[in-house]
């Protein structure tokens, strides 16, 4: 009996794996899950190439056009939804950007203090900063709606850059923490032997190996401020509203909903991250795996 499960329990070749039921179930399982998460967006291209008498229905076979991507980015689109959505883009480009570098400029070095320099409270005072991602932005939201009035930063481009220092900054300091946490001290130990102050150590020696690091923490910064909607619904109207709000205004009003449109619109507005993604896709894999230089 033993010879025989001996016989056909065959030796397996350099580089085969044996075949399991519960990696085999295993595996079905995350293929079953990739496809429903990537379900939505399939929907999303699929309503987005529908025209507007198709737009209702449930069917997969349709007549495909582009002709709502351009719908959304002409004159049309403006005059159906009020919004120039061209505009918001570019609008929020410059908010979620200014938003991205002003936390880089103030978090870059607050980040390298807390992940340096420990004293009595420093756990207490960064736990303290990460709470404000905690709080729903609805809890904030009024308190900041009547002080935007009273100093005039309501609807303008340096009041929603401001606000959105609330998603970005938390972020960028503690991402940017561990990084510096991970960072050998002797390399700017060695610096400063040479004569550098710490500032220049700093500039010199720190920033240029966790520049991976940076490139993450701003990729992941400006897709939480592009894809803030709450701030720029209510801190913002046609001169600084931002396309999270630009992509509803397409489900129209008085009964006329316009799915397709709004599909499109939320297809584009999808691309500036992705685009910087990709971009810096380089760097983001490093600064995902950063440790290593850790001895």
């Amino acid at each position: 009996m033993a010879s025989f499960f001996s016989f056909s329990r065959q030796e397996l070749l350099p580089g085969q794996k044996r075949v399991s039921a519960a990696a085999l179930t295993a595996d079905v399982g995350v293929i079953i899950w990739f496809l429903f998460s990537i379900f939505p967006i399939f929907w999303m291209l699929m309503l987005a190439l529908k025209n507007a008498q198709e737009q209702t229905t449930t069917y997969f076979s349709f007549s495909p056009t582009w002709s709502n991507f351009a719908t959304v980015l002409s004159d049309k689109g403006t005059q159906m939804t009020s919004v120039d959505f061209k505009a918001a883009m570019l609008t929020s480009l410059l908010n979620c950007g200014g938003a991205v570098i002003v936390s880089l400029v103030i978090g870059i070095p607050a980040a390298y203090a807390a992940g340096r320099w420990k004293y009595k409270g420093s756990s207490d005072l960064m736990f303290q900063m990460l709470s404000f991602r905690f709080a729903p932005e609805l809890m904030v939201i009024v308190p900041l709606f009547v002080i935007y009035n009273q100093i005039g930063l309501f609807d303008t481009k340096v009041g929603m850059i401001w606000v959105l220092q609330l998603v970005t900054m938390p972020l960028v300091v503690w991402i940017l923490r561990s990084y510096f946490e991970d960072l050998p001290e002797d390399l700017e130990q060695a610096a400063l032997l040479d004569g550098y102050t710490r500032t220049r150590a700093f500039v010199m020696v720190a920033l240029p190996i966790v520049r991976p690091g940076i490139a993450a923490a701003a990729l992941l910064a400006f897709i939480f401020a592009w894809n803030n909607y709450v701030f720029p619904l209510i801190l913002a109207d046609s001169n600084a509203g931002t396309v999270t709000v630009a992509i509803t205004k397409f489900l129209g009003g008085g009964g006329q909903a316009y799915y397709n449109l709004t599909a499109a619109a939320a297809l584009i507005a999808a691309l500036p991250p992705l685009i910087l993604a990709l971009t810096i896709q380089r760097y983001l894999v490093r600064g995902l795996s950063f440790g290593a230089v850790k001895a």
